[in-house]
């Protein structure tokens, strides 16, 4: 049982939290302002998807480091996350597919509940990399359905404007797998051509894609026109708080996602980004040349970035765990309501973390 400010579906409620075999059970309570009281706040568990890694390890390293980066992320609220690939050589990324398959099918240990797999590469333009190493290549419906047979894949970023990426967009999402646009140099109506076609968000909104601008709208100016869903770092430095303001009017379900890499929870140095050496310095994580490289954001981090630009807590939360549980067709995650998993996350009133639970259990 826990005490406290719980943040349900229909708003908040000052009372108790009752966990039973690994569900809630039930909440007791009365309708609340958090202002009004000391206690504690009870969100629902924050769900990232678009984890490259943390704790000094990388999702490429293969399966001696997921269970480091489960941990590391779950000490910061995450309860739940998608393994984030990098582009490499596919022989590379068929292996760690297959060993993240069978770590999915394990029984949750002490870390957050990988859900699945974010495959960012290989299928972006190779002019527009960003951080990722330089292995793009065109997606071939044959090599997607190998991968797919070794691991659960719930979203694969792609580059729309590639040749032969629109039919495989519209025969891909057809199965239920999210198709996101990035890492890609098309035009307004290529962003619109792959909605259409079945692609149903953009990975980190703003970065690696064409910009805006008024006779040029871009990738950038199809998202806030026309979707629904979109991931977004809220760092505060892969995007100006005034841009989030946009995207945040403009764009629904707008969800937050800390691209973090294995300097997530690591004091200053070098870290691997897949193939890359990367250097974490000022909260920032670059290559050599000074390219932003993923983030060390953490999502209590984010969930404190929201509210300082100006988010009520009760929204920041929603765009944390909600959002990215929709997005994923999960109705059982990203909320706290009777016969939801336990994932929740006990905050102080500094919105500093003081407990994780993660499906009922608390390590």
């Amino acid at each position: 049982m826990l005490e406290g400010n719980i943040l349900t579906a229909n708003g908040w409620v000052l009372g108790r939290l009752h966990l039973a075999h690994g569900r809630i059970a039930q909440i007791d309570g009365h309708p609340c302002d958090p202002a009004s009281n000391n206690a504690p706040y009870l969100l629902p568990g924050f769900i990232d998807l678009h984890v490259h890694g943390g704790g000094g390890r990388d999702i490429m390293e293969g399966s001696s480091a997921f269970a480091t980066i489960a941990r590391t992320h779950r000490r910061f609220g995450t309860t739940s996350l998608l393994a984030t690939t990098m582009t490499a050589p596919n022989i590379e990324i068929a292996s760690v597919l297959a060993e993240l398959g069978d770590y999915c099918d394990l029984p949750l240990e002490d870390g957050a509940r990988v859900l699945g797999v974010h495959l960012e590469g290989p299928y972006i333009n190779p002019g527009k990399l960003g951080a990722q190493p330089n292995f793009a290549h065109t997606a071939l419906l044959a090599e997607v359905d190998e991968h797919l047979r070794r691991a659960p894949i719930r979203i694969i970023t792609i580059a729309p404007e590639m040749a032969g990426h629109l039919p495989l967009i519209r025969a891909l999402s057809q199965r239920g797998i999210r198709l996101q646009i990035g890492h890609s140099l098309g035009s307004y109506e290529d962003g619109v051509a792959a909605l259409e076609a079945g692609a149903s968000g953009f990975t980190h909104l703003y970065n690696a894609m064409t910009g805006l601008h008024h006779r040029e709208p871009g990738i950038v100016g199809a998202a806030l026109a026309h979707a629904r869903y979109a991931e977004l770092i809220p760092d505060l430095l892969h995007v100006h708080p005034g841009a989030i303001k946009v995207a945040l009017r403009a764009i629904p379900c707008l969800y937050c996602v800390t691209d973090s890499t294995a300097a997530t929870g690591m004091p200053d140095g070098d870290y691997q980004l897949g193939s890359h050496t990367v250097s974490k310095c000022l909260g920032g994580v670059r290559l050599a040349d000074g390219t932003l490289a993923g983030s060390t954001l953490t999502m209590d981090q984010a969930l404190r970035n929201l509210v300082q630009i100006g988010l009520p807590l009760a929204e920041a939360a929603q765009r944390l765990a909600q959002f990215p549980a929709d997005y994923l067709g999960l109705t059982d995650r990203g909320r706290l309501a009777v016969g939801a998993w336990a994932d929740v996350v006990q905050l102080d009133r500094n919105l500093e973390v003081q407990r994780v639970i993660v499906e009922g259990t608390s390590p």
